[in-house]
């Protein structure tokens, strides 16, 4: 409300004693204001208390009305104040839209009192008040320009500090802290529940071709996504409606993305966020260096026992494929390709031939060379089945 101050003595005499005029009835005057804003909105109550309310615009009417007739170059107290209340309120919830009301109208209330206490005691005064009409709205234009700058800063600062905190508390429990404080302190602020259906979701930074954000591709009624990114990953938190299960969370993931990623069981809980990380990395891990599947762990399990052992999966390795390692690549290559194909066709060697693009008889033939360099007989379950873990722990281990 105030104005850069009067060009000429006269203007400044007449200004200043209109001024000092106002100052004595101050009170009355932010009684008024504080009435219009109330009546105008009732979130100025709701958000501001009364007495705090009260003292501030005190505060800002007074400097505002001391620096209308303030020498041209003193301090501009106005636009100091202006600042602190754009952070102030900021920090206070007040809307930015409320806030730029109650300065105009604090303007508007200040160079209407002005006119009438001229008109009513000095009526051959206002001419020359008048002159400093355009100094009194250019000065308010600027504290409006100061204080919204000051809160669209000061909001982005409160929003940049609550990411911060609510991305903290998620990495608490994605690192496996459970304590229930820590958990309804996150429920709260990432606006999930307790308990409920969760699945954590590990996908490695590099495995997407394009630059689409993954909560703008995958959106689907249900499921409710929270994403955390992480120097060597990014991590998903998957809150599931009763409705959803893990079938259709995975084919939501392959439709959104390119892999490979994890996907962890369902559990019961935020506390056991770490648990379902854990799972989902060990998932991961499952995958082939050029695999693009997003994977279960619940369908991945043996797999996982081995690349969660890999001392052990280093011995099996050794045990069963041992003169199958000392072939030349080439041919150790195509015969255990030939044992993948086989095992992915379910044990049947014409599927497997029309994979391979050979005659099924060649099929038998590698299948029974393979037999017979590691000592194993494919038809007897517990051979297939160190086979085939072996098959998976070589693959992995690249």
């Amino acid at each position: 409300m105030a104005a850069r101050g009067p060009r000429t003595k006269e203007e400044w005499k007449v200004l200043a004693e209109a001024c000092e005029a106002l100052l004595g009835r101050l009170p009355d005057l932010v009684e008024a204001h504080l009435r219009r804003l109330d009546a105008h909105s009732p979130t100025y109550e709701h958000v501001v208390p009364y007495d705090q309310h009260w003292q501030q615009a005190e505060r800002a009417m007074r400097i505002g009305i001391e620096t209308m007739c303030a020498p041209r170059h003193a301090p501009r107290r106005d636009l100091e104040n202006a600042e602190w209340m754009g952070r102030h309120s900021a920090q206070q919830g007040l809307p930015l839209n409320l806030l730029v009301h109650a300065y105009r109208q604090a303007g508007r209330l200040v160079w209407d009192e002005l006119l009438a206490e001229a008109q009513s005691h000095h009526p051959e005064r206002l001419p020359v008040l008048m002159q400093a009409a355009s100094m009194v709205w250019s000065s308010v234009n600027e504290q409006e320009d100061i204080l919204s700058e000051a809160y669209r800063a000061t909001e982005l600062e409160l929003r940049r500090r609550t990411d911060e905190r609510l991305q903290a508390l998620l990495d608490a429990l994605l690192d496996g802290q459970d304590a229930p404080e820590l958990t309804s302190r996150a429920a709260a602020g990432l606006d999930l529940p307790e308990q409920g259906r969760y699945a954590v979701v590990v996908l490695p930074l590099d495995r997407r071709d394009g630059s689409e954000p993954l909560h703008r591709l995958i959106r689907v009624t249900g499921v409710r996504f929270v994403w955390r990114m992480r120097a060597d990953c990014e991590l998903g938190v998957a809150a599931l409606d009763d409705s959803v299960g893990l079938d259709a969370l995975s084919g939501l993931l392959e439709a959104g993305c390119t892999g490979p990623g994890g996907i962890s069981p369902v559990v019961g809980g935020l506390a056991e966020l770490g648990h379902a990380r854990r799972l989902a990395e060990l998932a991961l891990r499952t995958c082939p260096p050029d695999s693009t599947a997003i994977v279960r762990l619940d369908r991945r399990v043996p797999t996982a026992l081995v690349v969660g052992q890999p001392e052990l999966a280093g011995r099996l390795v050794k045990d069963v494929f041992g003169p199958l390692l000392a072939l030349d690549p080439a041919d150790r290559a195509v015969l255990l390709e030939t044992l993948d194909a086989w095992l992915e066709c379910e044990g049947s060697a014409g599927r497997a031939a029309g994979r391979l693009y050979c005659h099924r008889n060649t099929v038998f033939n590698r299948l029974r060379r393979l037999e017979q360099l590691t000592g194993r007989d494919l038809s007897r379950p517990r051979d297939l089945t160190e086979m085939t873990l072996a098959l998976d722990a070589h693959r992995l281990a690249g």
